[in-house]
């Protein structure tokens, strides 16, 4: 029997299910924790004493810093170990989570709710990294629409088990759940995850590590923060104009050094930038519509938490098989159609949601819901496809931080811009109501002033769908556009790189396994 184990985790180490099993545990977390908040922010809200601003900046801390920091981890995956850098990432996500439930301050939890979202831009561009290494290129697409289905099994799962714990155990168990997960993840990934690293070794690019990071953050935290500066104040418009100055000089700077962070060529390719953009629109409807979803139903419906997340399940119930659809349809229909039609069914969900009112049939919100969620799916496998799928497998790592960060960035902005969008449909819907700036960011989130009259009160109502089905019609709108941009400039794609870079690549690999 003891020469029989060996022979096991020799054919385990490096074996393409097992990996992909594996990534997946580091990928739930980073999906879950992306909306958990959602319907656990009530909860901290209450318990902590937070603002509205404060409220966003636990969920904005955690995107922020995946957005700045993704395009570093996966460089440092591939230049240091990309097995390596996802375990590290699975132990500092775990504990970062922990300390959140602990520290029990506003500021604390939004202090670690960054240091979390640090860990997940660590370990999530090594997930498709490692795929890449170890898939053969006719099975990738199968691996990223499983891949993509882990993650948006997350993402929308994670409405339902926070209702779920919130109810049972409080807030704190929403980050404390990912200790069992990183502990078995960490484990099944020592045991089945084969090392692999980019062959070139040159200098590490530092000031294009300190330009991208600096131009990331001044974007982000303009978009984040232009709910309490005001999207025409000059602080917004300074920090957001300096941002852009930086990613300027960041490509100027990459078009120049002999190992840049991330390569420019990559971007000839209108595939992949096409493909990360779509991941972004994605992204921008997913996470910015679900954060008000949320709020409508638990705060405007009255629905509890595990309403609200049971009254979402046919997002995360169909999510478990839209992106493996998406993937035969990618095989069978290829990129550019897939990307072009995951985008148009999320356009046209969100136009559908525009008829919600306060006490619309469910049966209004589900089906929209079910065609949202097989869209989104869609856009995610093909996403990933022309992102990861299209670059040399000596960049996967790069690449796989490129269409995380679109990701992200997405999500931050759908958050930050559909908040401004919905702040401003409650403005002008009580202009004569006289609500002071508390009671209009309560409104905010769906919550009618007390002490109105009915009359009042139901303009209230009334303010805040409004404002909630426009942010419904510009979410959709960015989503027909970038279908649009897909349909025309993406190149269906036949293979994923030339055999030769394949080889070299594996012989470059085989003494780390």
């Amino acid at each position: 029997m003891g020469t029989v184990m060996p022979g096991s985790r020799r054919t385990l180490r490096g074996n393409p299910i097992a990996t992909l099993v594996a990534v997946c545990f580091g990928l739930f977390m980073v999906g879950l924790d992306a909306t958990v908040v959602s319907i656990a922010n009530p909860a901290i809200a209450a318990d902590l004493g937070t603002t509205f601003t404060q409220l966003q900046w636990i969920t904005n801390a955690y995107l922020l810093a995946l957005a700045v920091f993704l395009i570093l981890g996966g460089k440092l995956g591939d230049r240091f170990g990309r097995r390596r850098m996802y375990l590290i990432g699975v132990v500092a996500f775990a504990l970062s989570s922990v300390a959140i439930g602990l520290v029990g301050t506003a500021t604390g939890v939004i202090v670690f709710r960054a240091l979390q979202g640090l860990s997940a831009a660590l370990l999530m561009p090594q997930t498709l990294a490692l795929l890449r290494a170890t898939f053969p290129k006719e099975r990738f697409g199968v691996a990223v629409g499983v891949w993509g289905g882990a993650s948006s099994v997350a993402i929308a799962a994670g409405p339902i088990v926070a209702g779920v714990l919130v109810a049972a155990l409080g807030w704190e168990s929403v980050f404390f759940v990912n200790a069992p997960i990183a502990v078995v993840g960490l484990v099944v990934g020592a045991l089945v995850l084969r090392e692999s690293t980019a062959p070139h070794r040159g200098r590490f690019d530092v000031p294009g590590v300190v330009l991208l990071a600096l131009g990331l953050f001044g974007i982000v935290l303009a978009v984040v923060q232009s709910e309490s500066w005001g999207w025409g104040s000059p602080l917004t418009l300074g920090v957001l104009l300096g941002g852009l100055a930086l990613l300027v000089v960041f490509v100027v700077v990459e078009l120049r050094v002999t190992d840049p962070l991330l390569p420019m060529s990559l971007f000839r390719s209108s595939s992949l930038s096409i493909g990360g953009l779509a991941v972004g629109a994605n992204f921008f409807a997913m996470l910015g519509v679900t954060f008000f979803l949320s709020l409508y139903m638990l705060n405007l419906r009255g629905a509890t938490g595990l309403q609200a997340g049971l009254m979402q399940l046919p997002l995360s119930g169909v999510s478990i098989i839209a992106s493996p659809i998406g993937a035969a349809l990618v095989a069978k229909l290829g990129i550019r159609r897939s990307l072009t039609i995951g985008l148009l069914m999320v356009g046209v969900a969100l136009f559908a949601l525009t008829g919600t009112t306060q006490d619309s049939p469910y049966v209004g919100m589900a089906i929209p819901f079910v065609v949202f969620a097989l869209g989104a799916g869609f856009t995610m496998t093909a996403g990933a496809e022309a992102v990861v799928g299209g670059a040399p497998v000596q960049l996967a790592g790069v690449a796989g931080g490129f269409q995380a960060t679109a990701l992200q960035l997405g999500g931050a902005l759908g958050t930050s811009v559909l908040s401004a969008v919905v702040s401003a449909g409650v403005l002008s819907g009580t202009a004569g109501l006289g609500l002071g700036t508390a009671a209009r960011q309560g409104l905010v989130q769906g919550i009618v002033p007390t002490g109105l009259t009915a009359a009042a009160a139901a303009t209230a109502r009334d303010a805040f769908l409004g404002g909630l089905h426009s942010a419904f019609v510009v979410a959709g709108v960015v989503a027909v556009v970038v279908a649009v941009l897909a349909a025309v400039f993406v190149r269906t794609r036949t293979a994923h790189a030339p055999a030769e870079v394949l080889e070299e690549t594996a012989e470059a690999t085989a003494g780390h396994a």
